[in-house]
């Protein structure tokens, strides 16, 4: 059985067969000795995005008294609920989201501490998922932002939109009222150059 450790676009923790391409934490909130969750699901406001391979080093997942082992879809999912890339897996890639974030959101000179303190005040609202207003036309969205729509998460890209799901991508139309996944901060990130890494299936379905 799969364990409970992918996480959807709206940042909830669920079990799926298919495990994604990032992994990523939000502290220690799974119990080692059933390698089941706790109720919270969050114990630091540090909701990072790694890679699945780095260094050669090998997890059992859920098994420590260590982080607990998320995984997303793609990048873009891990955004949409919320996380941002990890300084020590992923420096270069943290590194060029900062600067992007920096621009877009008009700071300088940023700490992970207060660009994650943002965050959590955007990926939630009284414990649950916060969903934004859209900032601009649905189609207008910067590349990897993800929207909800009549239940369903979607992703902009290559000025379409595609359907999400734990399998991959396919073309879709949103008909209903849509509301922002992704963190506000972070899209102005993508406005300012910062392009999320897609999943193949999503390359696949712009064609």
């Amino acid at each position: 059985m799969p364990l409970q450790n992918r996480v959807t676009p709206t940042g909830d923790i669920v079990a799926s067969e298919h495990r994604g391409t990032f992994t990523g934490n939000r502290g220690i909130i799974h119990d080692p000795a059933t390698r089941t969750l706790l109720n919270k699901r969050w114990s630091s406001p540090a909701w990072l995005t790694c890679v699945c391979e780095f260094r050669g080093r090998r997890r059992e997942v859920m098994s420590q008294q260590s982080w607990t082992e998320l995984f997303f879809l793609d990048e873009a999912t891990a955004f949409a609920a919320g996380h941002r890339p990890c300084f020590y897996c992923r420096r270069d890639d943290a590194k060029r989201f900062r600067a992007a974030w920096e621009q877009g959101n008009g700071v300088s000179d940023l700490s992970a501490k207060a660009m994650d303190a943002v965050l959590h005040a955007e990926r939630l609202d009284r414990g649950k998922k916060r969903l934004h207003p859209l900032p601009m036309p649905l189609a207008a969205l910067p590349d990897g932002a993800m929207v909800q729509a009549n239940g369903e998460s979607y992703l902009v890209a290559g000025g379409r939109i595609l359907r999400w799901s734990f399998a991959g991508y396919e073309r879709a139309d949103v008909t209903g009222p849509a509301m922002l996944l992704t963190p506000p901060s972070t899209v102005r990130a993508f406005q300012a150059g910062y392009r999320p890494v897609l999943h193949p299936s999503a390359i696949a379905a712009l064609g």
